[in-house]
């Protein structure tokens, strides 16, 4: 459906975006808008598909089919007359480039300091000055609780610690869209509450648009503006929190919400 003339472009578009691995079928032309702003919690049962989701918005795996706009601008596909042809790599990492993704395993560089690992994407990805790319570093380990750390290295740090490294660095390039990927599923329980945190107070501030794939389910209840159940590469039912979590429509979302909560 195109957008009005009233109506915000989307920070993501996906329109029957497709992908398998083999004969296992995890996204099934699935259609997703996110706003500008909103804070999407996306759920389902282990290998729904609902982590592709994320990879395919950051390029780590491409769709077989469909499209995916940032902002309006399509990620895998560059005008050609009055269509579209796959796009070159430069206009892929130009559109990537507004996307930040935090992983579940941190993947920090382990030779690198706290601060180096954050201000390398600003000096690498956007050319900023070593200074300012190492003041920036210090303002988001501030922001995450991390300034006193910046430079321990990985090796020196908890879990937790290493995870809100891995958001500061993710938040350097001040992307328009971040990508959660179940980003407290490896730590140890005492440590998830530091990272749940951080994560509402980058919520509060409203202005970036947030995608998680978790199990905490009060979290998602406290941050999202909407939450999505997704099941063999499809959305089976969506909406706010309070109405999905409480009352889902389904019998497939009440059964994996009784096994989620038990835990």
């Amino acid at each position: 459906m195109p957008t009005t003339a009233s109506e915000p472009i989307p920070a993501v578009r996906m329109r029957k975006v497709s992908k398998a691995f083999g004969d296992n079928v995890v996204l099934n032309e699935l259609d997703l808008d996110v706003a500008p702003g909103e804070r999407v919690v996306i759920i389902g049962p282990s290998g729904s598909g609902k982590t592709t989701i994320l990879r395919v918005c950051m390029t780590l795996e491409r769709p077989d089919a469909g499209t995916i706009d940032i902002n309006g601008e399509s990620l895998y596909h560059e005008p050609d007359g009055d269509g579209l042809k796959p796009a070159r790599e430069k206009h892929i990492r130009q559109v990537r480039s507004r996307v930040g993704m935090v992983f579940q395993h941190f993947n920090l560089f382990p030779h690198m300091s706290a601060l180096e690992n954050v201000a390398l994407a600003p000096i690498k990805v956007h050319g900023m000055p070593k200074d300012e790319a190492y003041e920036l570093g210090r303002q988001l380990l501030d922001k995450v609780g991390l300034r006193a750390h910046a430079n321990h290295a990985p090796g020196q740090l908890s879990g937790g610690q290493k995870q809100r490294v891995a958001i500061a660095r993710s938040l350097a390039t001040d992307p328009d869209v971040m990508l959660f990927d179940e980003v407290t599923s490896a730590l140890d329980p005492e440590l998830v509450g530091e990272v749940l945190g951080v994560l509402r107070d980058i919520a509060e501030e409203g202005t970036t648009t947030m995608m998680l794939v978790t199990h905490e389910m009060g979290f998602a209840k406290e941050v999202a503006d909407r939450v999505v159940m997704f099941d063999h590469g499809r959305i089976l039912e969506e909406g706010p929190p309070d109405q999905l979590l409480h009352e889902p429509a389904h019998d497939r979302t009440r059964s994996f919400l009784r096994a989620v909560l038990a835990h």
